[in-house]
């Protein structure tokens, strides 16, 4: 059963019957098939990024900026902005060498969706 999941300037999908690529990551107009393990790795990093900059409000005066990084084998992501808004960036780090953006206003929504794409 395939599962897309989109709103304004995002987009996320999973596949579980296709061969290679089970996982979409993507804006309105553009974006990229992953591995399952990039997808997993995707959903998960997104997610600790969103908490760290959810603990670094405490931490924070309201002009402060901050960028913070995440990492894993297959990609690294970077989230930077203000902790109530920040955008999110995407390098692929092995095969296809990609690097995608989102803007702020789409991150909380793709982070929600990313949280919930492998409960149902």
């Amino acid at each position: 059963m395939r599962i897309v999941k989109s709103g304004a300037g995002w987009r996320i999908g999973f596949d579980p019957e296709a061969k290679e690529f089970k996982g979409l990551v993507g804006a309105e107009d553009w974006a990229i098939e992953l591995t399952q393990a990039e997808l997993e790795d995707f959903c998960r990093l997104s997610m600790q990024l969103s908490n760290t900059m959810s603990q670094m409000e405490r931490e924070l005066m309201d002009e402060e900026a901050i960028a913070c990084e995440a990492e894993s084998n297959f990609i690294w992501m970077e989230v930077e902005g203000y902790p109530h808004a920040y955008s999110l960036r995407l390098i692929l780090n092995t095969g296809r060498r990609v690097e995608v953006s989102w803007a702020a206003d789409a991150v909380p929504d793709l982070i929600r969706a990313a949280q919930m794409l492998f409960v149902f």
